[in-house]
């Protein structure tokens, strides 16, 4: 579910890499190794459902992609939220419910939580995302509650050259007009798209996973650390930065809680699996991203 999506397609594919029977799910979708859904009308093919041991759903709107209204953060809701629950309904009724349900949810559970490191024991925060996670994580209890095995990876920035926020990052930043967002003090999660797709596999193998899980990368970093570092990767300064007072004029109510909020996630339950990360420093990374 969400396939389409610059994590989804990733997970896709990595998943297929390694020979496993992948079914992508989506609204267009047709052909082999693709099935049709169009959860909030209520319709969702439950043919490859039937069959699957593990389903995988990183379905919801695009939390970046304007300026919140109203309406579009109802659509935030409902994509998440609302197809979540008819998903693990549908799944709960089946007589052969798969093995695993791997649910996206993310970091912004935890608000804003200043210096402060958190983990997966931690209280929720308070603010709109952060109630929007704990409704989608609520959301898998028919789930749970049939026995399936429900793990949620709370993804911080998941960071890729050819998609997402640092996709979107690199003009700016190889123009020499990147910095810091606000007072730049804010921690910013962070985790490689290459590791994201190594957390859902290693998911997928280590049965004792359950709830929730912070897939970010073990090195935290401040939205201020994080601009000095990608203006290294790309050989020129970080030295514009954009005031809250702006991007809250601009962007509205986002700003405030997609960028001058952040929380120090820590990946204590993957650390403790066993997980390695294939990049847990931020300059390898950034380095790797940007190697081509």
């Amino acid at each position: 579910m969400g396939g389409s999506g610059f994590l989804g397609r990733a997970v896709v594919g990595g998943l297929g890499r390694i020979d496993l029977d992948v079914t992508s799910y989506g609204r267009n979708a047709s052909g082999p190794g693709h099935a049709r859904w169009s959860p909030l009308q209520g319709e969702l093919d439950m043919g490859a459902l039937e069959q699957a041991d593990v389903v995988i759903n990183l379905a919801g709107e695009n939390l970046a992609s304007g300026r919140w209204s109203d309406a579009r953060k109802q659509r935030f809701i409902d994509s998440r939220v609302a197809v979540t629950e008819l998903l693990c309904a549908r799944l709960a009724a089946l007589d052969r419910p798969p093995h695993l349900l791997i649910n996206a949810s993310a970091v912004g559970i935890y608000g804003d939580r200043g210096e402060v490191a958190v983990n997966e024991q931690s209280e929720p925060g308070t603010g709109f995302l952060a109630e929007l996670c704990k409704r989608w994580e609520g959301a898998t209890a028919a789930a749970s509650e049939a026995g399936i095995r429900v793990v949620l990876p709370r993804f911080g920035v998941v960071l890729g050259a050819e998609g997402g926020m640092l996709e979107k990052l690199l003009p700016v930043f190889r123009s020499g007009l990147g910095g810091k967002l606000g007072s730049g003090r804010q921690f910013m999660p962070w985790i490689t798209v290459a590791d994201a797709v190594g957390v859902v596999r290693f998911i997928m193998r280590q049965p004792q996973l359950v709830g929730p899980i912070n897939a970010v990368a073990p090195e935290p970093c401040t939205n201020e650390q994080f601009g000095r570092a990608l203006a290294r990767a790309v050989s020129r300064p970080a030295i514009v930065p954009a005031p809250a007072f702006a991007l809250k004029a601009m962007l509205g109510e986002m700003a405030q809680e997609l960028i001058l909020n952040g929380a120090n996630a820590r990946p204590r339950v993957l650390e403790r699996a066993g997980y390695r990360f294939e990049h847990p420093r931020l300059e390898d990374a950034l380095d790797h991203l940007l190697r081509d």
